[in-house]
């Protein structure tokens, strides 16, 4: 039980790699609250144990505080919520990158920002950012946006490590390559012929295949514990080998 004694707050815990993490945090130990903005995803949680379910919009800067009032001293927080937008700079537009960097990268700054006194207080605490492989590590095709946001979590993340470091705070990223989830699965689909698109997306990883969820879970709770404890500020690319 790596996690046992330890709260941990997951955003968009509903699907995909926040989903696999909550689990995962759950079975070491922790006690997570997952959140969500869709109830339905989150309904899939009852009677999982060790696992409470909040909403919340981590677009709402009040409703994130609201909610970190509300809970128990945290000493590990996820931040989980993303959106991936497709296009070069030729094709994207100002609602577009406004909307990118307020999800991949405010909402991570407020979260941030509303658990870190809890921390302090509490003699210390990890973070983990979801940054990507397609950031400052690696630039790829049609992923301007998302890229340039994803990099902007990168700085982030050694910002707050730098500052926080001697004060028995933890901030980390990790950057997947590409990983099956429902969200690739609706971009997948969005594509005008969806088989191609996913045969395109295998083709990019160097193994041949994509991630699953639960491949990237492990390094969140590596992370999430106190095997971790020497490590801040770094980005822990899961990449399939994207990065070599």
């Amino acid at each position: 039980m790596r996690l046992q004694g330890k709260t941990a707050l997951v955003t968009a815990a509903g699907q995909g790699i926040g989903k696999a993490s909550v689990l995962a945090m759950a079975a070491e130990g922790a006690q997570v609250i997952a959140t969500d903005l869709n109830p339905k995803l989150l309904a899939a949680y009852e009677g999982v144990a060790n696992v409470r379910t909040a909403v919340l919009d981590v677009l709402d800067k009040s409703a994130i505080q609201s909610l970190v009032a509300s809970l128990p001293p945290l000493q590990v927080l996820f931040n989980c919520a993303g959106f991936v937008h497709n296009g070069s700079i030729l094709q994207a537009s100002d609602d577009e990158w406004e909307f990118a960097f307020n999800l991949n990268v405010r909402a991570q700054y407020w979260m941030i920002q509303a658990v870190l006194p809890g921390m302090l207080a509490g003699g210390g605490g990890s973070i983990i950012n979801m940054a990507s492989v397609c950031s400052s590590l690696k630039g790829l095709p049609n992923r301007f946006i998302y890229g340039t946001s994803k990099a902007a979590v990168v700085g982030l993340t050694k910002s707050v490590a730098a500052d926080f470091v001697s004060k028995g705070i933890r901030c980390n990223a990790i950057a997947p390559g590409t990983v099956d989830t429902p969200s690739l699965q609706d971009r997948i689909n969005s594509y005008a012929d969806p088989v191609q698109a996913r045969k395109d997306f295998i083709a990019r990883q160097p193994m041949g295949r994509l991630a699953q969820a639960p491949e990237i879970a492990p390094i969140v709770v590596y992370l999430a514990s106190d095997e971790s404890v020497f490590a801040s500020g770094q980005i822990f690319a899961v990449d399939g080998g994207m990065t070599i």
